[in-house]
């Protein structure tokens, strides 16, 4: 006899139900989020299992890493992607357990990326990095606007940088209005600490693999981008074409159209945020010390508008970035800007 399992994932407790080929409850129960107890409802069936399916939460980790050591055959349901019927009076977690069962039984369950458990430590490591340089942005230009706001003045961060604690508090008035930048100026001295602790340490344990190191030939991409582009990416082979890659990382348009009108917009975040934020760093990077990329980024500003040069910018790189780790070549800024 053949089983499916599926399991409904929460933040402290999961819905684990197995059901037959005919789907006939085997096992239906709600557990606590300890694997051991998990493994032990699970065991009985080891042999008939043909697949487990766990809904992809922010907490899924624990659960997957650990069924796949214990050598149960684990697919990761995209949530995005299996849409129930909404018209359904009643749903629960007992119900949505034996759904994902079901999915997985008819072959038509939509999976997302397991993405390997040595690798993860560092990608996530530099996904907090990023965290901390918006974290520092933020602060910069609040900065910027308390001193524009209260003095007229619209002074650069290099500049603001060079300013003694005295020279700061003298650009205003009130001692209260100072203590506002003076706050923000501490937090971004932790905050360039622990950045450059997280790029050493980084540096130190990953290096690029090959496939990756002519990641480096492209505008605007160092060591760090280039090392998130590789971590963020996984295996380049399981994107079949340029628009898959670009659009996992959130580079396209998203629309829904009807008749040849714009009727809304499909879903907008689906993809990969941090590889979205890469290259659009990357973007800036190179409008600010490539003069082709410059040059592009000025007609598209003034086509359209700056925010939407740089997203264009990023597309483009994008999109050479693919070719780049796909075919194993050196970027050819020739064949992206003429």
């Amino acid at each position: 006899m053949t089983l499916y399992c599926g399991i409904d994932l929460h933040s402290t407790n999961n819905y684990l139900g197995i059901y037959d080929q005919d789907d006939r409850e085997v096992l239906s129960r709600k557990l606590p989020n300890e694997l051991p107890i998990v493994l032990r409802y699970l065991e009985p069936y080891r042999a008939e299992l043909a697949g487990i399916a766990v809904e992809s939460t922010y907490n899924w980790y624990w659960l997957v890493d650990g069924l796949m050591d214990h050598g149960y055959r684990v697919f990761l349901a995209n949530p995005a992607a299996n849409i129930q019927y909404n018209g359904l009076k009643y749903t629960d977690d007992h119900y949505d357990s034996r759904w994902l069962a079901q999915m997985l039984k008819l072959g038509i369950l939509k999976t997302g990326y397991i993405y390997p458990p040595e690798q993860r430590p560092i990608r996530d490591l530099m996904r907090k990095r990023m965290r901390l340089v918006q974290h520092r942005t933020a602060h910069i230009l609040s900065m910027e606007s308390v001193i524009t706001r209260n003095t007229g003045r619209k002074l650069s961060w290099k500049k603001i940088q060079e300013m003694s604690d005295e020279q700061m508090g003298s650009l205003f008035d009130d001692e209260l209005i100072a203590m506002a930048p003076r706050a923000s100026m501490e937090v971004i001295k932790t905050l360039n600490n622990q950045i450059s602790l997280f790029e050493k340490t980084v540096k130190a344990k990953a290096k690029l693999r090959p496939e990756f190191r002519l990641l480096k030939t492209v505008y605007g991409v160092g060591d760090i981008l280039a090392l998130t582009i590789m971590y963020e990416t996984g295996e380049i082979g399981r994107f079949p074409q340029v628009g898959d890659y670009c659009s996992y990382a959130r580079c396209v348009d998203s629309r829904r159209m009807s008749n040849g009108k714009k009727k809304g917009v499909n879903n907008t975040k689906n993809g990969n945020a941090f590889l979205a934020w890469a290259y659009v760093e990357a973007a800036n990077y190179a409008a600010r010390f490539y003069p082709k990329a410059r040059a592009f980024v000025q007609r598209k500003t003034a086509k359209f508008n700056h925010t939407l040069a740089v997203k264009a910018l990023g597309h483009k790189l994008a999109r050479a970035s693919y070719y780049v780790m796909r075919d194993q070549v050196e970027f050819n800024p020739a064949r992206l800007f003429g």
